[in-house]
């Protein structure tokens, strides 16, 4: 990362963090951590903490469009230094995307972190030289260039919002053109901020006393906080009590579903990081019996570090979903799999670029794999829950249909999130109901004749 360390002055320094995220995300780091590190090393307060977080996620995750415009902007693109070309994507983020900076401001901080660059002094010149001018290019012809992409409806969607054309294709095939263009628009905007609320470690006045004003609830899910403002919640001191956790209205929609009962057996067959599994025995205030599973040791022991926080009783078993040695007759089972995450795109802004459309065959096979031995776990009668974060036929509707298992009619609860495709199903969309992507659907394992 030499030549990327910027040095100079006059640079905000959440800008400076966020061009920092990009270059370690072009070295293969995820975005997430990425920020996570250089926010700690810089020591953002929350609010230029968020700024820096918009603009690095932005720019990752709008790269396909900014690169489309800088290309354009520019005589030889294919010669532009990498660290060069992300300067570029902030500032052409900023002049097309974020608002509220104006276009000389965009402009100048380009130049400035063009300028701060490690190299010599003509080097340093040259490089401040050409981006100033094709940011100035950029400010000039992109809202032109962008009304046109606009104007090509879902033929250029993949392009506009920049997705890669293989999930743009699927979305289209299994939401329609005009779902699935709002849902690709949607992944280019900040995700839904909430938390939810852990009623074994304490009141939830102790919580809203912490968080940032302007929050909202959910009278659905009433543990849920839907937040407005940034808030560091990992700093907190309620997240040090286990009283917080960071999770979507979608996520924990999840756990409703499943509708854990004090003194049922509950299992979690794919567990970690442990959200869900945590809020199951928060439903039941702990008198569940609980079992987790997760595949990778290290992601099972921090699942286990999790649940001594959050004060939430369970046994985390180490294995395979698919065949770790498990006693039946659970009373209810979650299968939350692998998959694509093509709901949660917006949340994890470098997913799109690493996702591959040849792992999706493998993916649904697994997740067939892991339903069919939730149904093998639970009891005769017993309820199993299916749900994902993505939003394709092959992974949601496909897979619960090959298992023949009987669903529960879940859109009597809930009308409005009524998957349009599979009755009884349930389908949350980010235009729509202002959350993450979710398939849920709820199958019964037939009682023994």
């Amino acid at each position: 990362m030499t030549e990327a360390t910027v040095t100079g002055e006059g640079i905000a320094r959440e800008r400076s963090v966020a061009l920092r995220v990009l270059r370690r995300v072009e070295e293969g780091a995820y975005a997430d951590r990425a920020l996570a590190a250089e926010v700690r090393r810089a020591e953002l307060d929350p609010r230029a903490r968020a700024h820096a977080m918009r603009l690095a996620y932005g720019a990752v995750q709008r790269r396909r469009t900014l690169d489309w415009l800088i290309d354009g902007a520019i005589d030889r693109p294919a010669a532009l230094e990498p660290a060069v070309r992300d300067i570029l994507r902030l500032g052409t983020y900023e002049i097309a995307f974020s608002d509220g900076v104006p276009d000389h401001a965009a402009v100048d901080q380009a130049v400035r972190q063009a300028r701060s660059l490690r190299g010599t002094k003509t080097r340093s010149s040259a490089r401040a030289g050409v981006v100033n001018a094709v940011m100035r290019r950029i400010a000039a012809d992109s809202p032109a260039r962008l009304a046109e992409l606009e104007r090509g409806g879902a033929a250029t969607a993949a392009l506009q919002h920049s997705m890669p054309d293989w999930i743009s294709d699927r979305l289209i095939a299994a939401l329609g053109a005009e779902d699935a263009v709002e849902v690709m628009r949607a992944a280019a905007e900040p995700a839904e901020s909430a938390v939810r609320w852990n009623p074994l470690r304490g009141p939830r006045a102790s919580l809203e006393a912490e968080l940032p004003g302007g929050w909202a609830t959910d009278p659905r899910m009433p543990q849920a906080y839907v937040l407005s403002g940034p808030f560091a919640l990992e700093e907190s001191r309620s997240w040090a009590r286990g009283l917080v956790m960071g999770q979507s209205r979608a996520s924990q929609l999840v756990s409703h579903v499943v509708d854990p009962q004090p003194g049922e057996r509950i299992l979690d067959l794919c567990a970690a990081p442990g959200a869900k599994a945590t809020h199951l025995a928060a439903l039941t205030r702990g008198a569940a019996r609980i079992t987790a599973v997760e595949l990778r040791p290290a992601r099972a022991e921090a699942l286990r570090q999790l649940a001594r926080r959050m004060g939430a009783a369970m046994e985390v078993v180490e294995g395979n979903g698919v065949d770790v040695p498990l006693e039946g007759g659970f009373d209810a089972v979650l299968v939350d799999p692998p998959c694509t995450g093509l709901g949660v795109l917006s949340s994890r802004p470098d997913a799109r670029w690493r996702r591959r459309e040849e792992s999706l065959e493998p993916l649904t096979r697994l997740q067939a794999a892991l339903l069919g031995r939730a149904l093998e776990l639970v009891r005769p009668g017993g309820r199993v829950v299916y749900s994902t974060c993505t939003l394709i036929a092959p992974e949601n509707e496909d897979v619960v249909n090959a298992s023949g298992a009987p669903l529960d009619d879940l859109s009597q609860a809930y009308p409005d999130l009524a998957h349009p495709r599979l009755p009884g199903a349930l389908l949350t969309l980010p235009h729509r109901h202002g959350t993450d992507g979710f398939f849920i659907a709820r199958l019964r394992r037939p009682e023994r004749s």
